[in-house]
């Protein structure tokens, strides 16, 4: 195994989440010339923007791929494994969760409301606060405590602050069954109707006016006039649009610097933070941002967002109470972080959050606290530890004996492990299960396992879809739950899952560290791993063959050669998207199911992104024209088309069209009969035979075809390219045009960091070894 040359990394800092929906090309019937063994490489379409919002996207891009390419079947020659190589509409808002998710949510919520209200006092932790960041915390204590006004603050206040809005009550119980229809706020006739008129006054198209109602309540036109910046909550609408939708309401009225705009700006900008996962923003970086939007006093602005409860202030996981004591800690004792005594400590950076992240980080960093200080070590797993079927998986079973909370790490293969240790809890008479991301997963565990009933997708157990019920509190009745693909795990469905658990509940957080991250905010496993809160389960299962030679490797950073005689590793060099889209055709519809065996329906293609010559849109029109023609005369789909269901963001489901009639189209996803309405077909069915990256982490396929445009190269990083080259079991094929660009990419682009709160809590709270 040789390593590769390494040179110079794209910049993955790129701001346009977009750029591999504006790769340039031309789709092209041009027969090419016989493949030479050559290099391989990815790009990762929605661009460092999009690392947590490409999958909440799938719903929004409606784009009809019109580049085709006809039935050529003429074979390319294939290499074995050798990997070196010389003012617009905004869009419609994503869909909701389901019914049931949201109530559990709400119930969430409601829930740390009160834990943080039953607190003596704040979690002891951080570093000493002084100087502006001091006076800025000191601020919003006096405000929140009433002792001053918001406007107090400000040189010329227009109008004093509005009260924080308080948590939605929780329901009496969560549903006990998802509805197949996501819910969505009731919206009336006449609500819209009014929505409808400001917006056509402010020149905004009136599609928006049935989701402003929904975002907004009933009171959504009256707020709209009063403050026009409001419509920078719906999804798809950029600042600009909310400034031309606000002077043709206000007139001269509204600048740059009007306090409803500059409040919108800061709440915007860290939405947008949350869609590429991060769960907080440092104050400096907002405040640079929103000099780019115009605003003469950046520092004032975020001052005005804390005061008026649009976001939270935190210093490094501490909260603002927290900051506060410190501060004055600091000044009783002279101490300061810019000279003195203090003057060698580090300056405090300071972050700013909305309060649903930092909601449900705090209560995740509490209830995993909970739980490893609640374990009890009553049964004797001695036997079942020396009964596992490997090491790696006695040492894992040997972990969750002993301990609440167990992180476990391996790649594909070490999946066994966390299989048999909900085997053997179940063995000793536990209540064990283990949950999934996808049905292809629960399948995957279920057999591991040799048990059916052992494994459970993770949203049908919070739904209640499935799964052993809740007792009279509310918790999931189990002993021993497995999280595996824990790093799709946001925060917010962390939180919602561990408040569920019980005190003296196991669990265990499974997952290869290499692949993409959660589609929704926050870093869950990383950041437990990084806080050593609880013990960490290595695997020393290698995962076998090429592909997981090759994949191994690019978790390190090395993009090797590797001896592939079965062909299990062939590279497929292209010129142009127009070739990549003619030889993926070729290698899905006639190579691999001929040279190999594996059918087209087990061959899965993976792309940089939904744009483009060669995203997902162009891809799957070209395979549709091949493998299933037709009219699409159900809403651009028929019979027989394969298809991915996206009931919420960051969930996919694979199925295929069974039929569609009037509730709509039916679909079957993994063998489970799904009806998606008429009105919500557009939003959450796209076809399914091209998936992103992102898409496809946590399935796998018995083949895999990973396209790779050379239009793509500066959105290429070491995990979208281990997470694309990992999802074939058999066999990998790379359409390669990229270059030198992968090589360089697995060297040298990791993981984008998130910025968090969840390490420094968990940090800072006791465990049981604490005095």
């Amino acid at each position: 195994m040789t390593a590769h040359s390494r040179g110079e990394a794209p910049d993955p800092s790129a701001e346009d989440h977009e750029a591999g929906e504006d790769a340039g090309g031309r789709a092209a019937d041009t027969p090419g010339e016989p493949a030479e063994e050559g290099g391989a490489g990815g790009a990762e379409g929605a661009g460092d923007d999009t690392k947590g919002a490409e999958d909440a996207e799938d719903a929004e891009d409606a784009d009809d791929g019109t580049d085709r390419v006809d039935g050529d079947t003429e074979d390319g020659a294939e290499g074995a494994g050798h990997l070196e190589q010389g003012h617009e509409a905004p869009a419609a808002p994503a869909p909701s969760e389901a019914e049931a998710e949201l109530a559990a949510q709400r119930e969430l919520r409601e829930r740390i409301e009160r834990r943080k209200a039953e607190k003596e006092g704040p979690i002891a932790a951080g570093a000493k606060l002084s100087g502006p960041a001091a006076d800025l915390l000191a601020a919003v204590r006096a405000v929140e405590s009433g002792e001053k006004p918001g406007t107090a603050f400000f040189d010329s206040p227009e109008a004093a602050p509005a009260p924080r809005r308080a948590a939605p009550a929780a329901p009496a119980a969560p549903a006990a069954r998802a509805p197949e229809r996501p819910a969505t706020r009731a919206v009336s006739t006449e609500t819209a109707a009014s929505v409808a008129a400001v917006l056509a006054e402010g020149g905004a198209p009136e599609t928006l006016a049935r989701p402003a109602a929904a975002t907004l309540g009933e009171g959504a036109a009256g707020l709209l006039r009063d403050d026009p910046w409001q419509l920078l909550s719906l999804p798809g609408v950029r600042p600009e649009q909310a400034d031309g939708f606000a002077r043709a309401l206000l007139g001269a009225e509204c600048g740059p610097d009007d306090e409803r705009r500059t409040s919108a700006l800061v709440g915007w900008l860290l939405e947008r933070a949350a869609l590429r996962g991060h769960t907080a923003m440092d104050a400096d970086e907002a405040r640079k941002a929103l000099g780019g939007f115009a605003v003469t006093d950046p520092a004032g602005a975020v001052e005005h967002a804390v005061a008026e409860g649009v976001v939270l202030v935190f210093q490094d996981g501490v909260d603002a109470a927290e900051g506060e004591e410190t501060a004055e800690d600091t000044e009783e004792t002279g101490e300061s972080s810019e000279g003195g005594a203090g003057g060698g400590e580090e300056p405090v950076r300071v972050l700013l959050g909305l309060d649903r992240y930092a909601l449900a980080e705090e209560s995740l960093a509490d209830g995993l606290a909970r739980l490893v200080n609640s374990c009890e070590k009553g049964t004797d797993w001695t036997e079942a530890a020396a009964a596992a079927p490997s090491a790696s998986a006695g040492e894992l079973i040997r972990a969750a004996a002993t301990s609440g909370l167990v992180v476990h790490s391996g790649g594909e293969s070490a999946r066994a492990e966390p299989a048999a240790l909900v085997a053997a809890a179940r063995g000793l008479g536990l209540r064990a299960l283990g949950t999934t991301h996808s049905p292809d997963g629960q399948r995957r565990l279920a057999a591991s396992a040799g048990d059916p009933e052992a494994a459970l997708t993770l949203s049908a157990l919070l739904s209640g879809e499935g799964g052993p019920g809740r007792d009279a509190d509310g918790a999931l009745a189990l002993d021993v739950l497995v999280v595996l693909d824990a790093p799709q795990l946001d925060v917010e469905t962390a939180a919602m899952l561990v408040e569920s658990l019980a005190d003296g509940t196991r669990l265990v957080l499974s997952g290869d560290p290499g692949v993409l991250g959660s589609a929704g905010a926050g870093r869950v496993f990383a950041d437990v791993i990084a806080s050593r809160a609880c013990p960490h389960v290595v695997s020393r299962t290698p995962d076998p063959g090429p592909i997981g030679e090759l994949v191994s490797g690019i978790g390190i950073g090395e993009l090797a050669q590797v001896e592939a005689p079965g062909r299990e590793v062939v590279i497929v060099p292209v010129r142009d998207a127009g070739e990549a889209v003619h030889r993926t055709v070729q290698l899905v519809a006639d190579s691999v199911p001929r040279a190999l065996g594996v059918p087209s329906s087990d061959t899965q293609v993976i792309t940089v992104g939904h744009g483009g010559s060669a995203g997902t849109t162009a891809l799957n029109a070209a395979l549709k024209q091949r493998l299933n023609p037709g009219p699409g005369r159900f809403g651009g789909f028929d019979p027989g088309d394969r298809v991915v269901h996206v009931p919420a963001p960051g969930r996919v489901i694979p199925g295929a069209v069974v039929s569609a009639d009037a509730e709509g189209l039916r679909l079957d996803c993994a063998g489970s009969p799904v009806v998606v309405p008429q009105d919500r077909v557009e939003t959450s069915v796209r076809h399914g035979w091209a998936l992103s990256a992102h898409q496809a982490a946590g399935m796998r396929w018995p083949a895999a075809v990973v396209v790779l445009p050379g239009d793509a190269a500066q959105g290429l990083s070491r995990p979208w390219v281990y997470t694309a080259f990992s999802r074939g079991e058999r066999h990998l094929s790379v359409v390669h045009g990229v270059d030198q660009a992968l090589p360089r990419a697995v060297a040298e682009v990791p993981a984008q960091q998130r910025t968090t709160r969840l390490g420094p809590l968990l940090e800072a709270l006791p465990t049981p070894d604490a005095s």
